[in-house]
């Protein structure tokens, strides 16, 4: 098969602090003061990623450490912020020098972490105070990307809506946010994008649609999403391999979606379709007269 996965960067995945943050935040709620321990928060960065206002206040006014250096993997405070949507610990860190556009080593910046988390009120302090809203990482994802692999809907929609983001935009393999929505199989943020009238023909440079990944991956709603809001031409779009969705679909075993999309690409009552063929233990479809 020619065609790849796709592979989501995220700035969550990497050391324990960043685990035990995530952890926290499931339960945890937004603008509150995540759980921490004396041994958790030592310093600016653990002291935002955990919500810690009085300790961070601490080490700021009283020791004097700068909210503007980043940690020993090039994560800045601010973005630990935006990821816990610490409204409070974000304002004291911009209050104190805190640049909103600071990149990390992988290009992402504060406003990309908030839409890892939806964080909405974090996201509106960062713009209004000077965060680009189409900032790219060097993937060229930039929030609207990131919201959509996260399916974060809401956040998607505030910023679209009220800070005029690109909900179109290719990332560097000319994926949009639908893409990776279709990817990912997160239907209400399909429904938004396409009630925004995102493209569903754009291919990316595999030559995939936002079809061809809801196929490949075995969503069959998101498939159906696309379907129905779509045309014919969706269905019958090759990438560079070759393949349909509904073969991309076949290929990986996911019969139902396969048998979808070949039903509702050849509905006629002309013909008889749809009938599966186990060969190999691969699934192909025929079509015949009746």
């Amino acid at each position: 098969m020619a065609s790849s996965e796709i592979e989501v960067v995220s700035p969550t995945e990497s050391t324990v602090l960043r685990q035990q943050v995530q952890n926290e935040r499931q339960h945890g709620a937004p603008n509150g003061t995540a759980p921490a321990s004396a041994s958790n928060v030592v310093n600016v960065h653990s002291a935002s990623a955990y919500g810690d206002f009085e300790k961070l206040r601490f080490y700021v006014e009283q020791e004097g450490a700068s909210v503007s250096i980043p940690d020993g993997n090039g994560y800045y405070p601010l973005q630990w912020a935006a990821l816990g949507n610490f409204t409070h610990i974000a304002l004291f860190i911009i209050e104190h020098g805190g640049d909103v556009n600071a990149a990390d080593n992988s290009q992402q910046t504060a406003l990309h972490w908030a839409a890892v988390r939806g964080s909405i009120a974090v996201a509106d302090l960062l713009i209004q105070s000077g965060a680009r809203v189409e900032a790219a990482d060097v993937n060229g994802y930039r929030a609207v990307h990131v919201a959509a692999q996260y399916g974060q809907t809401a956040f998607l929609n505030h910023i679209v809506a009220k800070y005029l983001a690109d909900f179109d935009a290719p990332d560097s393999d000319g994926r949009s946010p639908l893409h990776w929505a279709a990817y990912k199989g997160y239907v209400d943020t399909i429904r938004l994008l396409l009630f925004r009238e995102a493209s569903q023909g754009r291919q990316d440079k595999e030559g995939c649609t936002p079809l061809h990944w809801a196929a490949l991956t075995g969503h069959a709603e998101a498939s159906s999403v696309l379907v129905h809001a779509g045309t014919k031409k969706e269905l019958a779009v090759k990438d560079k391999a070759g393949f349909t969705p509904a073969e991309l679909a076949s290929d990986k075993g996911h019969r139902q979606v396969a048998h979808f999309l070949v039903c509702n690409l050849y509905n006629s009552s002309s013909l008889n379709i749809c009938r599966r063929l186990s060969r190999k233990n691969q699934w192909y479809f025929t079509l015949s007269t009746r």
